[in-house]
């Protein structure tokens, strides 16, 4: 997590608050870390981070935004920043929808 939280630093962004949420809390068996934190203005923020090597299609798109309502729904309160890492390759229509949909995607090539 310390590795997580410096990476936002250096992306400018800082939380008051920050913890781990499993996706086993939430009833999916997604391979995904998911952290929400509370910003210095009080809003929540959800931080995803994928590594995988497989490509990550627009149905994984999908399933990332449903994750995304279900943990609103598990903290019964609306999550307004919504940011994505992806160490893995990464198709363009789901960069594309995500970010229509309102995410901040940062995309790292793996190395092979």
């Amino acid at each position: 997590m310390k590795a997580m939280v410096e990476y936002l630093h250096t992306r400018g962004l800082i939380f008051k608050s920050f913890r781990e949420i499993t996706p086993k809390e939430l009833g999916s068996r997604k391979q995904v870390t998911l952290y929400l934190g509370v910003d210095l203005k009080g809003y929540y923020a959800l931080v995803m981070e994928i590594s995988k090597k497989s490509r990550i299609l627009r149905k994984e798109a999908d399933e990332l935004m449903r994750l995304h309502t279900t943990l609103e729904q598990y903290i019964q309160s609306r999550i307004t920043k919504q940011y994505l890492r992806v160490n893995a390759p990464l198709c363009s229509h789901a960069k594309t929808k995500l970010e229509e949909a309102g995410w901040r995607v940062w995309h790292k090539v793996p190395k092979e």
